[in-house]
Parts: structure tokens; C-alpha cells; sequence
């Protein structure tokens, strides 16, 4: 049994301190379920302590010029991509993405986001004319002030990056409440921060619960702004705890992306998709996990769906090589159980997968690729977020139809379409209501807004609306064009 490490210290105030109160909880790791590390559970004075040294720090950070700000988070790109194989190791232990898969795509979507926000910023006009109508009107994009950032534990640096450094670059200053579950990430992301010479009290970080540091984070009257990722549910309790401080409120919620297959799609989109939603083991609230398929194309995409679930294989996220490994926790592998279990009992077909472990394997979190054919869109596999390798097979007759499927969710983050025909690929996407739509395997443009509509939320994330979502916006006449 390997060494649990003592990861019990938050950083506040530039320096690792112990908490207030002892509250241990297990690390556990997904793969031999043994606990790899232990951290405290933060209280109110932990939180209190974290959120006054950002107050203290917040007028000198904000009064900080652009480009100090600018260097500084290109300080942090350096070290963060130096640490790149302990960032992997720890991402891989707490949530467990395979490493292979945590290297190259969990620990580079921090370093890609990093990158993209580095562009945007060099750009941005803090200070902007309003147009030609009105010479002495200007908008000023000013920093917000005490932010909390709270991340989930499916992509931790991703989540990270997209919340920490645009605070940073804006002037905001910060408290990270990363997921209690998957913390060893954010711990090393705040040592690069405190290596890359972030000043005292500007960055902070609590580990805790969201009933305990979340809340807390949610209610207190100095935190100005709360951003968060997670669950739905979540969300609205977050919402409703804010509400009384009116802070400025920043969601960025679950999905039930549907991915509208057409008779005519390339060749590769049934294999593209199910891949997708099977990739880091379903835990991505942007997966397709309703696949819809045109009537005439569906018996042979059912056909390709199974068998690309049958070849993908399920190991120790310990391996290397291209498998997907465990879900994060037992709570979810138990979730997950009971959704399949629900799709078999309302009569979907299932043709991959199914309930238990996969076979060869006795012990870890691991879930069996499964999909389900014939799912009819009022099913519970097809309006819940599962969370785990799970597809839902659909069919329609019209291109309407599809729309009205693929809408017929609580959900709107993201939506996929696959077909040669341009215009309809065009006319689709914008009847679909989602706050992005993907099609043909093309990936959306660095510094693309991520965020959703409906019950996904409503954040903007990343490139230029992703700095402005951490800033108020303030209209100042009567300005000297001169001065």
C-alpha cells in the first residue's frame, strides 16, 4: 500500500497554514480504492481568514498595471508546464483520468486555456470609446474584487484555469474551494501560483465541502462574486444562498448534449461520437450522451456504437495506453448503476455494457461501456446527466423532429451535429438551444466562450467573455478624448 500524504495546509495569505480546526478526510484513488493522501476539511475561520486576506490584498492587485499582470500569469504558464508530470500524478490518484490521458489532454486543457486567456489579455481595452454616436462616452471594464472559485473534480485544471486566471488578469482577487474529492491538482496549482511569485493574499485556497466552505463562500458579505462549476443542483443552492448579498452569480452547470446524426454524415461521426461520450469515462458535462440518429442510418449506427463500446477497453488509470479508467468515486459508480439499471427496467435495448464490473476486474470504480438503443427521449437515461460512459440511441424521421429531441431537455450546454449538408447544418444549429453546438468533429476556436443556457447555466468561460465575466462593466460620460 502505497504512503498517504499529509496534505492538510491551505494557502492563504501566500503561505501553507494549518487549519483552524482538524477535519480530516481520505483521498481516495479511484483505481485500487486505498486512500493515497489526506486533507482538512476547512470551517468558518478558515474561510473567514482566506476571504479577509483578499480583501487586504484586492486595492493593490487591482491598482496593479495590466502588463505586471500580464507577466505574471506568463510566469505561471512556465512553471505550470515545468510541473506538467506532477500535475498529471496527482490528477491521475484523486479522479482517475488514465495517465497517459491525464498528461496529455487533463493537465494540457489548464495549459491551453492559460495560453488562450494570454491572447485575449494582451488585446483588451480596459477603457473603450461606446462608438461613433457618442465621442465622449466610454465603458471601463474594472475589476470586481474579492472572487469565489469553486471547481468540480472531473477536469480539475481546466476548471481551475478557466476561473483563477482571469480573476488574476482582471485585478480580482480570489478564494479557490477546489472539489473535496480531487484537491491534489489545486494544491499543486497553488504552488505554482506561489513559486511564479503571486502576491500575498491575491490567490488563496480552502479545501472543504460545498455544505461547509461553499456555503460559507456563497453567504459571506466580502466575497463580491461567486463562480462555480458542478452540479445542477448546486447550483441553485448556491444561487439561492447568494442571493442575499446580491452577488454577482456565475454558473456553469450540467448537460445532456444531444449529437443529431443524419443519414448523410461522414463516415467516422457514429464512431467520433460514442467515442466522445465514453472519453474520460462519461464524466464531462459537455459529453454527447444522446446520440439521435436518422431512421434511415440508425440500425448501422446502433451496429458501430456497440462495437466501439466493446473495443474500449477499461483499466487502472495506473497503465499507460489509450483505455478509459475508473469514475471518481464510489457515489458515482453506485449513481451509475442505478441509471442503467433504470434504462433496462424502462425497456431500452441494451446492446453494450450493462451493470456491474467489467470483466478481469475485482476492485476500483470502474463501469462498463454501455449503450442503450431504442431509448425514447421521456426515459430517465435520456433526460438525466449520468455522469459515466453511458449512450442513449434515438431515432427520428425529420430534421424537425430532431430539433424538438434535442431540445426536449431541462439541459442546454452543448449540442452536436453531423451531416454534409451546410445549410441544413447551419439551420439546425441555430434552432438547437444550447450556449455552444459542435459539428463535424470540428472543435470550436481557441478562446470560444464555454457556457450553456437553461439548467446548464449561463457562464461564459475562457477567451475574451471569460475576462469580462470576472469584471463590471461602468459607462462614464462627458470623457476628455485629450486627456
Amino acid at each position: 500500500m502505497a504512503e498517504v500524504m499529509d496534505k492538510r495546509s491551505f494557502y492563504i495569505d501566500g503561505a501553507w497554514v494549518a487549519p483552524a480546526a482538524p477535519r480530516d478526510l481520505e483521498v481516495i484513488d479511484p483505481s485500487t480504492e486505498e486512500p493515497v493522501a489526506v486533507i482538512s476539511l476547512g470551517d468558518q475561520a478558515d474561510t473567514d481568514r482566506a476571504v479577509a486576506a483578499a480583501k487586504r490584498a484586492f486595492p493593490a492587485w487591482a491598482a496593479t498595471p495590466p502588463a505586471e499582470r500580464l507577466a505574471l500569469v506568463e510566469k505561471i504558464l512556465e512553471i505550470y508546464e515545468r510541473r506538467a508530470p506532477d500535475m498529471a500524478r496527482a490528477i491521475t490518484l484523486e479522479m482517475g483520468a488514465p495517465t497517459d490521458m491525464s498528461l496529455g489532454d487533463q493537465v494540457d486543457s489548464g495549459s491551453y486555456h492559460i495560453r488562450n486567456f494570454i491572447t485575449a489579455f494582451r488585446d483588451f481595452r480596459f477603457v473603450r470609446p461606446l462608438g461613433d454616436h457618442a465621442p465622449t462616452s466610454n465603458v471601463a471594464w474594472e475589476p470586481v474584487g474579492v472572487v469565489g472559485l469553486i471547481t468540480p473534480w472531473n477536469w480539475p485544471m481546466n476548471q481551475v484555469t478557466l476561473k483563477v486566471i482571469p480573476a488574476l488578469l482582471a485585478g480580482d482577487t480570489s478564494v479557490l474551494k477546489p472539489s473535496e474529492i480531487a484537491p491534489l491538482s489545486s494544491m499543486v496549482f497553488a504552488e505554482i501560483l506561489d513559486e511564479a511569485g503571486v502576491p500575498a493574499g491575491v490567490f488563496n485556497l480552502v479545501n472543504g465541502d460545498g455544505q461547509g466552505v461553499g456555503s460559507q463562500l456563497s453567504v459571506h458579505p466580502d466575497v463580491e462574486m461567486i463562480s462555480f462549476t458542478g452540479s445542477t443542483r448546486a447550483g441553485i443552492a448556491i444561487s439561492k444562498a447568494a442571493a442575499d448579498s446580491l452577488k454577482k452569480v456565475c454558473l456553469e452547470l450540467g448537460g445532456k448534449g444531444a449529437n443529431l446524426v443524419f443519414a448523410d454524415a461522414d463516415d467516422k461521426a457514429v464512431v467520433r461520437g460514442a467515442r466522445h461520450c465514453f472519453y474520460n469515462s462519461g464524466q464531462s458535462c459537455n459529453a454527447p450522451t444522446r446520440m439521435l440518429v436518422e431512421r434511415s442510418a440508425y440500425d448501422r449506427a446502433v451496429e458501430i456504437a456497440a462495437k466501439v463500446a466493446n473495443e474500449t477497453a477499461v483499466a487502472s488509470a495506473h497503465q499507460p495506453g489509450r483505455h478509459i479508467g475508473p469514475v471518481v468515486s464510489k457515489q458515482q459508480w453506485d449513481k451509475i448503476q442505478g441509471l442503467i439499471q433504470a434504462g433496462i427496467d424502462e425497456g431500452a435495448r441494451l446492446v453494450a455494457g450493462g451493470t456491474g464490473l467489467p470483466e478481469g476486474v475485482n476492485r476500483g470504480y470502474f463501469v462498463r461501456p454501455t449503450v442503450f438503443a431504442d431509448v425514447t427521449n421521456d426515459m430517465t437515461i435520456a433526460q438525466q446527466e449520468i455522469f459515466g460512459p453511458v449512450l442513449s440511441i434515438i431515432p427520428f424521421d425529420s430534421e424537425e423532429e430532431a430539433v424538438r429531441i434535442a431540445n426536449d431537455t431541462p439541459y442546454g450546454l452543448t449540442n452536436y451535429v453531423q451531416s454534409q449538408d451546410g445549410a441544413r447544418r447551419n439551420r439546425v444549429a441555430r434552432q438547437l438551444r444550447s450556449g455552444m453546438v459542435e459539428m463535424n468533429g470540428v472543435s470550436r476556436g481557441a478562446g470560444s466562450a464555454f457556457g450553456g443556457v437553461k439548467m446548464s447555466g449561463r457562464a461564459r468561460e475562457g477567451g475574451v467573455m471569460g475576462l469580462e465575466e470576472f469584471m463590471d462593466s461602468k459607462a462614464i460620460s462627458g470623457w476628455d478624448t485629450d486627456a
